[in-house]
């Protein structure tokens, strides 16, 4: 469904990725960890169109996409949460989930959508009036994953969706995210620094330092890799 071939971005002349090869099937979920600063994020963006590829190309359903419009891209069901939490403070809770039906087939599915993400999130459901900028950090971050579902993605892809959150409210955005990959079917790219939750949760894995993809594998394996246990795992 989704290939990224030898894709370099840059920042201010810096190259934030060097040749990053990643796949993503129908159906998939894969899981990208690695230090602060690794360009995890860069990948994420430069995939949904916000940054643009210095050389490369992203191919989404056989069509290439490398040059095409962040708008676009989302059009085509490429679905980015991005990092912090980002909603409209100013607006009540439905009000950011119904800005996330903007496209006509997800208007189409507006309530029944809205549904879902009451069942997934039922502290949302509670709060329905409420500002957005009212709301805990971690129901915040519900708010966002909400809003991104309510497009009806194809892919979704999650940039650190327990950042800056406790412990246990990261476990039920954790639990949420497992309950969508059973429930949804489609596919999920997500990037976390808890890289034991990334893991656990996704089929495969990559491992991206310093711009660059330096493994590759099943969930097991990189789980059982003693590089990826003392570096990320914390378990040697």
């Amino acid at each position: 469904m989704l290939k990224v071939k030898e894709v370099t971005s840059e920042y201010s002349g810096m190259k934030a990725l060097q040749g990053v090869s990643i796949t993503l099937d129908d159906g998939e979920f894969v899981s990208i960890i690695g230090p602060n600063g690794s360009g995890k994020s860069t990948l994420l963006k430069t995939i949904s169109g916000t940054v643009g590829c210095a050389s490369g190309e992203i191919y989404f359903a056989d069509s290439n996409i490398t040059k095409m419009e962040a708008y676009r891209r989302t059009q085509m069901g490429i679905i980015h949460v991005p990092e912090n939490r980002r909603v409209f403070s100013s607006l009540t809770v439905t009000a950011n989930l119904e800005l996330g039906a903007y496209t006509k087939r997800a208007r189409a599915f507006m309530s029944e959508n809205i549904e879902r993400v009451w069942a997934l999130f039922p502290r949302l459901k509670d709060r329905p009036k409420q500002l957005a900028g009212s709301l805990s950090g971690g129901e915040q971050q519900m708010l966002a994953i909400g809003r991104g579902l309510m497009s009806i993605p194809k892919i979704l892809m999650l940039d650190e969706p327990s950042l800056g959150l406790s412990p246990l409210l990261g476990d039920i955005i954790f639990e949420a995210i497992s309950n969508i990959r059973k429930k949804l079917k489609f596919s999920i790219l997500l990037v976390e620094q808890r890289a034991v939750e990334a893991l656990e949760l996704c089929d495969r894995g990559y491992v991206l330092e310093t711009g660059k993809i330096t493994l590759e594998s099943d969930r097991e394996s990189l789980l059982g890799n003693p590089l990826v246990q003392k570096a990320y795992l914390g378990t040697i």
